[in-house]
């Protein structure tokens, strides 16, 4: 199958309309084709379109490990990529680390096997907001349960600012630069590419996003507990497709960015200003663990899971690469 095939694959939106097609070719697919002929298995990976740190399942068929080919599966946000692999839609996902961290404390079958990038967040506001304080009063976008949620929360804290002395308003990621411009808002804690829109037009950073415990914590290539237990090989392979990809990637943005831009849209330009905010990796340092488990007791504390998992029930680190 080629990369342009894979990439026309399944390409859905809608989550429900996934499920419902994919239904047949998720976990399943991988073991369906090992029990036949055991020279190739399929594997379906989630993740997000038209975003470039989100870009690396439709560049795994370029360097596949042999006896693996891939299928893409976009859907529509980070928690409908996690359903996805709990429920056995699709076999892995490139998805959010605090999405999986909320689905590994209500019991779901997750475990992260590697990273895929940290960063792509920024606290960005108007003219007349230089620091953190001059956030008093003012109107603030945020997205709701994301990990730039809780730092942004964090950095208020730091700088003795409590949610009554400003007003939060969540935004839907793809509004947050439009809301910014309009004056809708007058400052926010959000992603790419809004960061780089914004920034674009006249905004500025307000504070270091990444100086919190959780540091640049993004997204992670997601699988399941079982799959794990019952493919150990399958897993291996992937996560060493999915390190040379973010390894290509990180030194050929010349040539894959201008291929997503024809595939999906978007101003290449802006996108080039994006990726200088993310850091695409695979490996799983100590520094990345404890980050991770930064963020879920973060999430403790602000009332948006009861009860921090373990580093060990986040993270398997048997696969991913050295740092």
């Amino acid at each position: 199958m080629s990369p342009s095939a894979v990439r026309r694959a399944i390409a859905g939106t809608a989550v429900a309309a996934a499920v419902l097609s994919l239904a047949a070719c998720g976990s399943d697919s991988a073991e369906a084709d090992a029990s036949g002929s055991g020279e190739t298995q399929t594997v379906t990976v989630g993740t997000l379109r038209g975003q470039p740190h989100f870009y690396a399942p439709f560049l795994y068929e370029d360097h596949a490990v042999d006896g693996v080919e891939f299928e893409v599966v976009t859907l529509d946000s980070t928690p409908a990529l996690t359903d996805a692999v709990s429920s056995g839609t699709v076999d892995f996902a490139i998805t959010g680390v605090t999405a999986t961290i909320s689905g590994i404390s209500q019991d779901r079958d997750l475990t992260i096997v590697a990273s895929a990038a940290d960063g792509g967040s920024g606290f960005i506001g108007g003219d007349d907001i230089e620091t953190v304080a001059d956030l008093a009063g003012k109107k603030i976008g945020y997205i709701q349960g994301s990990a730039p949620e809780i730092a942004m929360r964090l950095i208020m804290a730091d700088n003795g600012l409590a949610d009554g002395d400003v007003e939060l308003i969540a935004v839907p990621p793809t509004e947050m630069a439009s809301a910014f411009e309009s004056g809708s808002i007058d400052a926010f804690f959000g992603t790419e590419i809004a960061v780089s829109l914004a920034t674009a037009a006249g905004g500025h950073s307000i504070t270091d996003p990444y100086d919190t415990p959780i540091g640049k914590v993004n997204i992670g290539l997601v699988t399941t507990g079982s799959l794990v237990a019952d493919d150990p090989e399958l897993v291996q392979k992937v996560v060493d497709t999915h390190a040379a990809t973010t390894e290509y990637m990180t030194d050929n943005i010349d040539e894959w960015l201008p291929e997503m831009v024809q595939e999906f849209g978007g101003d290449q330009e802006v996108l080039e200003s994006a990726l200088e905010n993310f850091w695409l990796r695979a490996d799983l340092n100590e520094e990345y663990q404890g980050q991770v488990q930064a963020l879920a007791g973060a999430m403790v504390e602000l009332g948006l899971i009861e009860t921090a998992p373990t580093a060990e029930d986040l993270v398997d680190t048997q696969f991913a690469p050295e740092a």
